[in-house]
């Protein structure tokens, strides 16, 4: 019977390197910052910029796609005029960019 069952010889066995799933972690851990962390906080800070040189007469952009004219700013909050007699008081952070002079014409 045992020319049915060959023998079993272990093969050069190799001990488990600690350092490849390390070195792995980083790699992924670096590219996952270059890629998604890094391009998320140099917007963060573009926005913060933009937010913070807000001033009266600067043509806006809201996140809604309002378009209108600072008329008043605080600290927390801004006055958009939309129309003639159309003003939105909003939160600082609502506003997405600021637009080109004459873009916002009222007709």
């Amino acid at each position: 019977m045992d020319f049915l069952i060959s023998n079993a010889y272990a093969q050069g066995a190799q001990q488990a390197d600690a350092f490849n799933p390390l070195l792995l972690m980083a790699v992924m851990f670096g590219a996952f910052y270059f890629l998604l962390i890094r391009p998320q906080r140099k917007k963060q800070k573009a926005h913060t910029a933009l937010i913070a040189a807000l001033e009266v007469g600067d043509e806006v952009m809201t996140s809604g796609g309002i378009l209108g004219r600072i008329t008043g700013v605080s600290e927390h909050y801004v006055i958009v005029k939309v129309s003639d007699n159309a003003e939105l008081k909003m939160q600082r952070s609502s506003i997405s960019q600021v637009v080109p002079k004459g873009t916002y014409d009222q007709a």
